[in-house]
C-alpha cells in the first residue's frame, strides 16, 4: 500500500486509472499512441489527449458518413484515411457550441473559445503524427488546419500593494464573515505560511500541495519540489517565506495528522494533506477581500511572482527557469507586456533637444 505521503506517486497511479478507463472507451489502436507518448509527457496531458480524442471520435460518428453505424471502439487505424482537413474544420466549428449528456442523463451546454479550440486541435495533431511518422497512415489532415488564432490576454495578476493587503487580510481575518473568523483562528498561521509561499516562489498550487515538512531546508532556505513532468528540483525562498513557514510549523507540531499524512506540510481541518481545490477556493476566498476585480487563482499568484521577478532583475531566463517553464518563449509570451512597457520607457529616457 502507497502512504498519502508519496503524494506525486499517488496522483500519478490515480491518473493512470482515469487514463486506463478513458482508453477501454476508444480504438484500440489508440493504446499504441499513449504507450509512445508515455515517455514525454505527463499522465494529466494524456488524459487531456484522450478526453480531446474520445470527443473527436464521437463527433466523427455522428457526423462523417462514411463511419454511420459504428461503434468507436471498432473504429480501425487503417479508416484515419477517411478523414480530411474539411473535417477537421468542421469538429472545430462544432467545438465553439454544442451540447452532451453526461453520467446523470443531464444535457450539458459545452463552448470553447480560440484557446480550447487551439488545444483540442494539437491534441489531435500529435495524435495524427505519431501513426505518420510511423508509416500507419498516408497523410496527416490535422497539419492541413490551421491553429485558430488567439488574441493575447492581458496578464491578471495583483499590484505589490494589493500583495501587501492581501497578506494583512490573511492574517487580521478582520474582512472575513463571522462564520469564517471562526475558522480563521484554527488556519491564520497556515493560510499566511501558504499564500506567502506561493506569492514569494511562483510554485505552481500541485506542487504547493505536494510538499513534505522534510522537503523544507531552513539551513539553505530551500524547498523541495516535484515540477510537471516528475523532476526534482530546488526552489529557494526569502525572510518573508521562512518566518511565514517557521510559525506555521510551531503551530504544526500540535496537530496530529491522520494515518498516512504524517509529513504532510499544509493540513485541512481534518488533518489532511490540504488539496488543490481546498487551495483555490483559499486564495478565492481572500482575494475577493483585495479586489472584486481581478479574479485571482493560484496560478495568478504564480504570475504575480513571475512579473515582480521580471521587474526586479529583466532576467527571462532566470524567470523562465524559476518557474520551471521547459520553453523561454512560453515565459516571453506572458511577460510580453512588460517587455513592451520597458521598451516604450526606453523611448522616453533620451533626449534630443534640451527643454
Amino acid at each position: 500500500m502507497i502512504k498519502n505521503n508519496d503524494y506525486h506517486e499517488q496522483q500519478n497511479i490515480k491518473n493512470s486509472v482515469i487514463l486506463r478507463e478513458i482508453m477501454y472507451s476508444l480504438p484500440s489502436f489508440t493504446f499504441e499512441f499513449f504507450r509512445g507518448i508515455e515517455q514525454t509527457t505527463s499522465s494529466k496531458t494524456r488524459i487531456a489527449y484522450a478526453y480531446d480524442l474520445r470527443l473527436f471520435f464521437e463527433f466523427i460518428l455522428e457526423y462523417h458518413k462514411d463511419f454511420k453505424d459504428k461503434d468507436i471502439t471498432h473504429i480501425e487505424l487503417k479508416e484515419l484515411s477517411y478523414i480530411t482537413p474539411d473535417d477537421i474544420e468542421m469538429y472545430l466549428e462544432y467545438l465553439s457550441y454544442y451540447k452532451k449528456e453526461d453520467k446523470k442523463g443531464h444535457i450539458i451546454e459545452h463552448k470553447n473559445t480560440e484557446r480550447g479550440k487551439s488545444r483540442k486541435l494539437a491534441s489531435l495533431r500529435s495524435f495524427f503524427t505519431y501513426f505518420y511518422k510511423k508509416q500507419k497512415i498516408t497523410n496527416n489532415p490535422a497539419l492541413l488546419v490551421d491553429l485558430p488564432k488567439i488574441h493575447n490576454k492581458n496578464i491578471t495578476r495583483l499590484e505589490i500593494d494589493e500583495v501587501a493587503r492581501l497578506l494583512d487580510e490573511v492574517e487580521s481575518g478582520d474582512k472575513l464573515t463571522q462564520s469564517q473568523k471562526k475558522y480563521h483562528k484554527l488556519t491564520k498561521d497556515r493560510d499566511l505560511a501558504l499564500m506567502t509561499l506561493l506569492l514569494g516562489t511562483g510554485i505552481r498550487v500541485s506542487e504547493c500541495v505536494g510538499l513534505n515538512i522534510s522537503d523544507i531546508d531552513f539551513n539553505v532556505d530551500g524547498i523541495r519540489i516535484v515540477r510537471k513532468g516528475g523532476n526534482e528540483v530546488i526552489i529557494y525562498f526569502g525572510d518573508e517565506v521562512e518566518s511565514a513557514l517557521m510559525a506555521y510549523l510551531d503551530n504544526r507540531k500540535h496537530i496530529i495528522p491522520v494515518s498516512g499524512h504524517e509529513d504532510a506540510l499544509f493540513l485541512s481541518l481534518q488533518h489532511k494533506r490540504l488539496s488543490v481545490r481546498s487551495v483555490q477556493n483559499l486564495v478565492k476566498k481572500y482575494s475577493k477581500l483585495v479586489t472584486n476585480l481581478k479574479n485571482i487563482s493560484p496560478h495568478k499568484l504564480r504570475s504575480t511572482y513571475g512579473t515582480n521577478l521580471y521587474r526586479e532583475t529583466g532576467d527571462i531566463y532566470l524567470v523562465a527557469d524559476v518557474l520551471g517553464h521547459k520553453d523561454v518563449n512560453t515565459t516571453k509570451k506572458h511577460y510580453a507586456q512588460i517587455e513592451d512597457a520597458r521598451r516604450r520607457q526606453a523611448a522616453k529616457v533620451i533626449k534630443l533637444r534640451k527643454d
